[in-house]
């Protein structure tokens, strides 16, 4: 008979929520995909516990995440390397690495600190978390306020049964991702032509900043401004993860998982697929660089 396991929650840091990999193709409803911001982060965590890769885990941002094991647990941490230790029911303490598989015993803590690179770091546990799902998913969108609520002291995170398959290796050997000037491959927007012709050249000759009024929803950025050549506001247009929407302000907004479904200012430029995930982990204070990039 399965064992019911429970991870408990002791402190969050400064943000910790449940994430999948969303529910996409609900845009018709109103709902955007959410999920994890990094989603290779979080499938690779799941694949080294032989977890599917979708199955729900935790995101912690900046660290401080502190967790006790209720049942003997198997961890492992993705995403942005930060300091981590486990110490046990009997008080000893050790340090585990990064994408590897870990033990972590029955009455034993996880803790987490700052990461030196990078902003989001994951933490699946093998049979993934079991919270209820709402539209088909268990993950939590902080602008839409679907989902399970934001985890805190005293939470209890149910873990569901282990999958068939066993952990096949136990580290995965991935190089450092989160350099300290990312550059994300871009795609003139739908609406590029609503800037003039030295506006895209400009998005890609000059780094911007990321500001501290960024979140799971988008990245507000601050460099060089991008000037309009068409004047008025559009329509409500729908949006996707990558987007970068111009405001008034010409600083631009990288739209990442928890976006609105639909937005009224022009898009110039979106962001490829596979790099949104770096720059869901790039940090306020931090450059990024755009490259323009052939369709």
């Amino acid at each position: 008979m399965f064992e019911r396991r429970v991870l408990e929650v002791l402190a969050t840091g400064p943000m910790a929520t449940v994430q999948d990999l969303g529910r996409p193709g609900r845009g018709d409803l109103g709902v955007g995909r959410s999920g994890a911001a990094d989603r290779g982060a979080l499938r690779l965590a799941n694949r080294l516990l032989a977890n599917p890769e979708g199955a729900a885990a935790l995101e912690v941002t900046l660290g401080g995440l502190k967790v006790r094991a209720r049942g003997n647990l198997l961890v492992a941490l993705a995403g942005a390397v930060c300091p981590a230790t486990i110490t046990d029911a009997a008080g000893r303490t050790r340090g585990i690495g990064h994408q590897a598989v870990e033990r972590l015993p029955d009455g034993a803590t996880l803790r987490l600190g700052v990461p030196r690179r990078g902003l989001r770091t994951y933490v699946a546990v093998r049979g993934g978390l079991d919270v209820p799902e709402v539209l088909g998913s268990r993950a939590t969108d902080v602008m839409a306020g679907l989902g399970p609520g934001r985890p805190a002291p005293g939470s209890l995170l149910p873990v569901g049964p282990p999958p068939i398959g066993f952990p096949v290796v136990d580290l995965a050997p991935v190089f450092e991702l989160h350099p300290r000037e990312p550059v994300l491959e871009i795609l003139p927007g739908p609406r590029d032509d609503w800037f003039s012709e030295e506006a895209l050249k400009k998005l890609c000759s000059e780094p911007y900043e990321v500001t501290g009024d960024s979140d799971r929803v988008g990245m507000r950025l601050r460099g060089p401004r991008l000037e309009r050549v068409r004047e008025g506001e559009l329509p409500p247009e729908g949006m996707v993860p990558g987007a970068l929407q111009v405001p008034p302000s010409g600083n631009p907004t990288l739209f990442l998982a928890d976006h609105p479904v639909t937005g009224g200012y022009p898009v110039i430029a979106v962001v490829r697929t596979r790099d949104v995930d770096r720059a869901a982990q790039a940090r306020p204070g931090q450059l990024i660089r755009f490259r323009l990039g052939r369709a």
